[in-house]
């Protein structure tokens, strides 16, 4: 009998992503199969394709994406037609971390797009576990950015906003701009977005901001001062994965403040000795994240549905590109070169 295949993106080495067909993957007994209908192209997806590649070649990449479960095993029927998001972190539910539930930090993770096979491909069988469930009235877009909708919560609940708090957020990218949008939608007083990009801050201007400012010509430190009656941020958070932003954060923290660090950097971070002093003198309380959680006591996977649900989120406007999986090449492409402005490119499955 001949095996089914399917159409994918399969990377075969660093800056060889090709369009190809290849075996439609049969579920296991803890698996379904998901037909993907949207998958978002990651930023970390760019270096993992032009510069660093994946744990093995060749691999279909994609961690970012939703779609309609279309084959069950015996006992599942009940899944079988409904829509889902997934969690692309496979823990491996021994280690200490995994004991608690704390699964980001597992020790012997797997992962969907970069050390097993992900989603830029028409079909991909999925554990019943990792299924995040998509009420109707959410769409398949929306749904494949939980992923950095949930890590924007994550990021977001570290600071512990309080109803009428300032907030900074340094970097304006996607999941800058979705942690804007929870921010306000959690009562935040006034939402300061920086970044040294004026397409972006124009953008975040069009989609409510008005506090949006270039940090290379306005001191963030001083504007936030302005707006807070001299205090400074509540909580600020770092969002770019550059020096320049952390110390932002620092000296725009008021006395006692929060600052939450999530931006990945490419390279080393240096902290000069005036940040430091902030630190130290302001008596900041400083905090990494790192994913989401993804646990029965706290799941932001749930919550970034249910915020979808409930209209928190602007998500439209911030998918600015629609490709074809056929197009892979020219997505990609745009998103290393950006010679236009994007802010999510998604592949849309017909």
């Amino acid at each position: 009998m001949n095996q089914k295949t399917m159409m994918c993106c399969n990377l075969h080495a660093i800056g060889d992503l090709r369009y190809e067909d290849a075996p439609v993957p049969a579920p296991e007994k803890d698996e379904v199969l998901l037909r993907v209908k949207a998958a978002g192209i990651c930023g970390s997806d760019i270096p993992r394709v032009f510069e660093k590649g994946t744990y093995h070649f060749p691999t279909i990449p994609g961690h970012e994406f939703a779609g309609e479960i279309v084959e069950v095993n015996p006992g599942d029927e009940a899944l079988l037609g409904k829509a889902a998001a997934v969690f692309p972190l496979l823990p491996c539910f021994t280690c200490a971390a995994c004991q608690i539930g704390e699964y980001p930090q597992c020790t012997g993770y797997d992962y969907y797009g970069s050390r097993r096979d992900g989603a830029f491909a028409e079909y991909i069988a999925v554990k019943k576990w990792n299924l995040v469930l998509v009420p109707n009235g959410v769409s398949m877009e929306h749904a494949a950015m939980s992923e950095p909708c949930a890590v924007a919560i994550h990021a977001l609940s570290q600071a512990g906003i309080s109803l009428g708090d300032t907030v900074a957020i340094f970097g304006a990218g996607t999941i800058g701009l979705l942690a804007a949008q929870i921010a306000r939608g959690w009562g935040a007083g006034e939402v300061v977005l920086a970044d040294v990009d004026n397409a972006k801050l124009d953008f975040a201007r069009k989609l409510g901001f008005p506090h949006a400012i270039n940090s290379k010509t306005i001191d963030p430190a001083e504007y936030i001062k302005d707006i807070s009656g001299g205090r400074g941020a509540d909580a600020a958070l770092e969002a770019a994965g550059v020096s320049a932003a952390a110390e932002a954060c620092f000296k725009s923290a008021r006395n006692f403040g929060k600052v939450v660090l999530m931006g990945n950097p490419a390279k080393n971070m240096d902290i000069g000795q005036k940040a430091y002093w902030e630190i130290l003198r302001k008596q900041l309380s400083i905090k990494g994240t790192w994913n989401s959680s993804y646990n029965d006591l706290h799941n932001d996977w749930r919550l970034a549905i249910d915020c979808m649900k409930k209209g928190i989120f602007q998500l439209d406007p911030l998918i600015t590109h629609r490709f074809s999986f056929a197009e892979c090449g020219k997505a990609f492409e745009l998103a290393k070169n950006r010679n236009e402005f994007w802010v999510k490119i998604m592949f849309i499955n017909e």
